[in-house]
Formats: C-alpha cells, sequence, structure tokens
C-alpha cells in the first residue's frame, strides 16, 4: 500500500506516550541492522521506478525536517500542522545513492535522536494536545504525530526488506 494512501484512526491513550517514543528511539538501530553488511550493489540498486534501499534510508532522514516543524507547530500553538511535500521533491533530487551510507546513518541518527529529545519536552498531559493535520483532514494529538512518525519508520524498513530479500 502506498504510504499516501493509508488512513488513520488515532486512538491510542495518552498513557502510551512513552511507548511510541522508545519506538522511534529505536529506529535508527533498527535501519542499522537491516543495512549491516549490505554492499554498495544492494544498497544503491533501484527496481524499476522505486527507490533504492539507500533511498529508502535517505527518505528517512529527508522526514526528520518535517518532523522537526510539526513539533515546531505545537510549541506555537498553531491550529493546522504544516503540510507534508507528497511529491517527496527533497528526496528524488537528493540522490541519496551518490553518498556513502555511513552519512546517511549518521546524520539519519543524529536528527532522530534530537526529535526524541524534542519529543520528551511533552509531559502526558502535552502529549494531548492537537492540532488539524492538513492531508488527513483529522486532529492529530502529540502522541499522534509520535505514532504517524513510527509507523512511517516502519513502512519503508518494510520496503527496504521487501528489496533486500530479492537477492536473498
Amino acid at each position: 500500500m502506498l504510504w499516501i494512501n493509508r488512513q488513520f484512526e488515532f486512538i491510542l491513550p495518552v498513557e502510551m506516550y512513552p511507548n511510541i517514543l522508545e519506538r522511534l528511539r529505536g529506529t535508527p538501530a533498527r535501519l542499522e541492522e537491516k543495512l549491516a553488511g549490505l554492499s554498495h550493489e544492494v544498497l544503491t540498486r533501484k527496481l524499476g521506478d522505486k527507490w533504492s534501499v539507500q533511498e529508502q534510508g535517505g527518505h528517512l532522514g529527508d522526514v526528520e525536517e518535517l518532523w522537526h516543524g510539526r513539533v515546531d507547530d505545537y510549541l506555537s500553538g498553531l491550529k493546522e500542522l504544516r503540510p507534508a511535500d507528497i511529491t517527496n521533491r527533497v528526496t528524488t533530487h537528493k540522490n541519496h545513492n551518490a553518498d556513502s551510507i555511513d552519512n546517511l546513518l549518521r546524520s539519519f541518527r543524529a536528527s532522530r535522536e534530537k526529535l526524541v529529545s524534542r519529543f520528551e519536552q511533552f509531559d502526558i498531559q502535552g502529549a494531548g494536545q492537537s492540532a488539524q493535520h492538513p492531508r488527513l483532514n483529522k486532529p492529530m494529538r502529540v502522541i499522534d504525530l509520535a505514532y504517524f512518525i513510527a509507523e512511517h519508520d516502519d513502512h519503508h524498513l518494510v520496503k527496504i526488506g521487501e528489496i533486500i530479500k530479492v537477492d536473498a
């Protein structure tokens, strides 16, 4: 399923907020584990017009800017969250296959650590703060944004696994 077609029901109790933050904290390690030992050829091979493993991983780093911006939106008390670029222009034009996987992983880990730290500024009550999500056209609480990001991470980790299986 395409990410853009995915729908969400935001029903997690705010008491689950620490659990969701733990998922976010663990994504860099899960990504590093998936990519460990893969050759440059496997990392950069494209299957048709789909992103390569390295581009999938680079995309996770690219969207960190959006996630940080949405945290800013909550902190600023905005009523609507900033929209995503659903064309993924940054990832498409960044040429992640020309970068080293170590640089991509290091950059993603640093950005994600900062993002989790920013999420930790919200206590359980703050995790219930809400703003409108522009594409989904529904309220999204801070905990829901964290959950949304974790699901987005998993979506791309699954895609990476599918690409890697072609070589198995």
